[in-house]
């Protein structure tokens, strides 16, 4: 642990790191609260639960579509151009849902359109910053993002939902927008660290390498993971609620999601030899191993010593996608490139756990488990079919030096 403190603080300490990292960090956690501030926000208006779920809906949708937009439009200008611009109009749909002059759904979409992947601009970045000499530092930079990315989560949604349970969401939705916006700009200030942006004429040419088979497979990838998220939030909720304890609920998710940062930590911290491909392979088929008991175990401390097992793999996957989609695309779309893997991700959790609640219905919590299990296996599998393509001399197939 000493040692990997060492490695992220040296890495925090490389020249202008620092100052773009914590900006988006602050943005992130905003981010990570905007989703359930919706759903307090319009259940404590309409009093229904299927109204806050279709408003969330729409969010997570215009979310997923708009972001490789923006992500273009990021790649094309640059980001001190277009990411005040979309903060100030994420700001102005923040003040249309909260002020209730348009409908729920519509401001909704609208705050979802206009909210900028700073996680993909941070990613975006770290790869200029590390680049030649310094790019064996990318690895540990991805995991420091993985980091961030995971404490958000945690602490997002429950800030949120306490001041929801206060009786406040309307304070919780502004919170999450003011975080957003205050470290956007914040981060849109630090102009010495921007990533190069091009012309629309070479953009347009460079835009054709997001359809290399190897960038395409890193989508897929982001997809099925999202699949993997999707239900396992479904088929946790219902294996503690179908025993008829559902305050189980909370210690299995938190065993998971820590195990998940503790993983995130030592993968960053360590010595990166050999091919990111082949290490994605065995991530994916540790992560299908560690889920194929959840398909018969019953015993809740069975059940959370599986789920700490994928909590173990999940961030190396996440990290090994940013450093393969990294090597798979040219630098002029890059961001563009973590954004549609975002967006994959999330596509993928939407519709997942909408089919995972109808397996869960007919088949029980063992049916849900089932289909995140499914999905690991085809993480697998197209982790392998990469390794096909993946000459060892090829710098795409190893880890930067």
């Amino acid at each position: 642990m000493p040692s990997a403190s060492a490695n992220y603080r040296t890495l925090l300490r490389t020249s202008g790191a620092a100052a773009f990292f914590l900006p988006a960090v602050v943005g992130r956690l905003g981010i990570a609260m905007t989703g359930i501030g919706l759903v307090w926000l319009v259940h404590a208006r309409t009093g229904s639960y299927a109204a806050a779920g279709l408003v969330t809906g729409g969010f997570a949708v215009a979310d997923a579509t708009v972001g490789p937009q923006l992500g273009l439009l990021v790649d094309r200008f640059g980001q001190t151009r277009v990411l005040p611009c979309a903060l100030g109009a994420h700001a102005g749909a923040v003040a249309l849902l909260l002020s209730g002059t348009v409908p729920d759904l519509l401001a909704g979409v609208l705050v979802g359109a206009t909210l900028p992947q700073l996680g993909a601009l941070s990613a975006a970045r770290w790869s200029a910053l590390l680049s030649g000499e310094r790019a064996a530092a990318l690895p540990t930079a991805f995991a420091l993002e993985a980091l961030a990315n995971g404490v958000s989560y945690l602490a997002g949604p429950a800030l949120v939902s306490a001041l929801g349970a206060a009786g406040r969401p309307g304070v919780g939705v502004l919170l999450a927008a003011a975080l957003v916006v205050g470290g956007g700009l914040a981060l849109a200030a630090q102009r010495r660290t921007t990533p190069p942006h091009t012309g629309r004429t070479a953009h347009r040419h460079a835009g054709r390498a997001l359809l290399r088979p190897a960038f395409l497979r890193q989508a897929a990838l982001g997809l099925a993971l999202g699949v993997f998220f999707g239900a396992m939030q479904v088929s946790i909720t219902a294996y503690a609620v179908d025993r008829g304890t559902p305050d189980v609920a909370a210690p299995l998710y938190a065993a998971s999601n820590c195990m998940s940062l503790i993983g995130s930590w030592a993968y960053g911290a360590g010595r990166h030899g050999g091919s990111p491909r082949r290490h994605q392979a065995a991530a994916a088929a540790c992560l299908t191993f560690a889920c194929l008991p959840l398909t018969f175990l019953d015993a809740p401390l069975a059940v959370g010593a599986a789920l700490t097992l994928t909590g173990l793999a999940v961030p190396v996957l996440l990290i090994l996608a940013s450093v393969l989609t990294q090597s798979s695309v040219p630098r002029t779309v890059l961001t563009q490139a973590f954004t549609w893997g975002n967006s994959a991700n999330a596509a993928g959790s939407a519709g997942a756990a909408a089919v995972a609640g109808r397996v869960v219905d007919t088949a029980g919590p063992h049916g849900g488990f089932a289909v995140a299990a499914g999905a690991a296996v085809a993480m697998t599998v197209l982790a392998l079919s990469g390794l096909r393509g993946s000459p060892r001399h090829s710098a795409a197939g190893r880890f930067p030096r």
